[in-house]
């Protein structure tokens, strides 16, 4: 396995596993206070602005959803913890032009990230956005470039990389104490339930702006209970099921596994994707004007040939298997003196390939109420904006980690392997594939082009 030492001290990892980020949280009051806006105000949002307030150096300042219900609880909230007085909006770009935020969290679905990032950059903000970065890959090249030409530091919300497990963990495999590493199977086997039943086809509560919601996507007909916004169906929590707005469990769960991959072993991309996977347990797709059901794969398996190894990724969910209860989420790395599973709750575990040698093992040290790590991954983007270094999460690193989980749903769409030039940018000899790195945006949004 070669190792780009440069490229991990360019990468502010140096940085983290000095553990300075950390210090940072609960820190004595900090001499400025950065200008926050927040743009998405549900479930994960909420987690990310904790995350924010708790480090004292934020005044909440404005808050944006297109849906009122969570705007104004939300900002209720802010005003229960802190003494800000947040301004509420339903409209990014208004927001991002009369409050000039100095910092901006973008926790929307998946299909917004793009338009959201590169237009708060371009208004003069630092950027926290959620992953994975962008719905199609060409997104996340004008992502990054906007980032860059602008100047802005933008993290991205991949915690796993600050992690005290992880980060040891990673320092275990670069030592070389794994040996030789020859293969990695990454997976979230969390099992589930059987067929989908399709829902009706409602309304949307007055309270959202579901034509704003849908955005640069595919319109679909709205899905859910109107009377509970934590409901079932496309909003608020269940978008990454639809294709149109999100890439799926290979998009949500893979992203993270994948990076790691990535990021522990310094490959900045495969060259060889392919996938299968489908839907026998939930049944077809259904969509008409009565009702729907998700379209995402149920199960999904997925191969990636990098230089020195090769990974495999697998999620189904059906079937919870018990004989990898406790291990059932995360990352077996092989190597040649044994196997070590980076998980998320477990910690790490390290399995040597001789028996006389003991198995090792370190605890899990996760961040509450969300059983994460976000309090230092938002320390470090403070840190990076204040020192100007790359932040752990940096959005190119996390562009080229993106790129992988969704060049294995392009495999899967397209029902064939793909060989990738990352260089060029290039599906080789697939002019179909290559029309899969973008997609047309719907009305008068456009497409970035940068």
């Amino acid at each position: 396995m070669n190792m780009d030492r440069r490229r991990f001290l360019q990468s502010g990892a140096a940085a983290v596993l000095s553990t300075s980020a950390f210090r940072l949280v609960g820190a004595d009051a900090p001499a400025k206070r950065y200008r926050t806006a927040l743009v998405g105000c549900g479930w994960w949002g909420g987690n990310i602005l904790g995350a924010a307030m708790a480090s004292g150096a934020c005044e909440i300042v404005a808050l944006c959803d297109v849906d009122s219900r969570f705007l104004q609880r939300t900002e209720a909230r802010v005003r229960k913890e802190t003494r800000d007085e947040p301004k509420p909006f339903r409209d990014y770009r208004e927001m991002l032009e009369k409050i000039k935020p100095e910092l901006c969290i973008v926790a929307t679905p998946d299909h917004w990230h793009p338009l959201i990032t590169i237009a708060a950059v371009r208004a003069g903000a630092h950027v926290y956005v959620e992953k994975p970065i962008s719905h199609t890959i060409l997104e996340g090249r004008a992502m990054v470039r906007a980032a860059r030409a602008a100047g802005r530091v933008v993290q991205v919300g991949t915690h796993r990389r600050i992690s005290p497990h992880n980060i040891s963990a990673r320092e275990f495999i670069r030592a070389g104490k794994l040996g030789k590493l020859g293969m990695v199977r990454a997976f979230v086997n969390y099992g589930g339930g059987g067929p989908e039943q399709p829902k009706p086809n409602t309304q949307p509560p007055p309270e959202l702006d579901w034509d704003f919601w849908c955005g640069p996507a595919p319109k679909r007909p709205f899905n859910g209970n109107p009377q509970n916004p934590w409901g079932s169906g496309i909003h608020p929590r269940g978008f990454r099921m639809f294709l149109d707005y999100a890439n799926g469990t290979l998009g949500d769960w893979g992203i993270h596994w994948l990076d790691q991959i990535m990021w522990i072993t310094g490959e900045q991309a495969p060259t060889l994707v392919s996938s299968l996977g489908g839907r026998p347990i939930k049944g077809p797709p259904i969509l008409n004007d009565k009702e729907q059901t998700s379209d995402a794969p149920d199960h999904q398996l997925a191969q990636y040939k990098f230089r020195d190894f090769d990974v495999t990724w697998e999620h189904r969910q059906f079937a919870g298997h018990n004989a990898e209860k406790g291990e059932n989420v995360g990352c077996y790395f092989f190597g040649t003196e044994g196997t070590l599973h980076l998980g998320w709750q477990k910690g790490w575990t390290f399995y040597p390939a001789k028996d006389s040698q003991p198995t090792l093992h370190e605890d899990a040290q996760l961040g509450q109420p969300d059983g994460q790590n976000i309090r230092e991954l938002w320390a470090d983007f403070l840190d990076c904006i204040r020192t100007g270094r790359r932040p752990v999460s940096d959005i190119e690193d996390l562009h080229l980690s993106t790129n992988a989980a969704l060049l294995g749903m392009l495999s899967l769409k397209l029902g064939r392997s793909v060989n990738w030039d990352a260089a060029k940018y290039d599906c080789v000899g697939d002019a179909e594939a290559n029309k899969l790195l973008r997609r047309a945006y719907r009305g008068d949004w456009k497409y970035p082009e940068i």
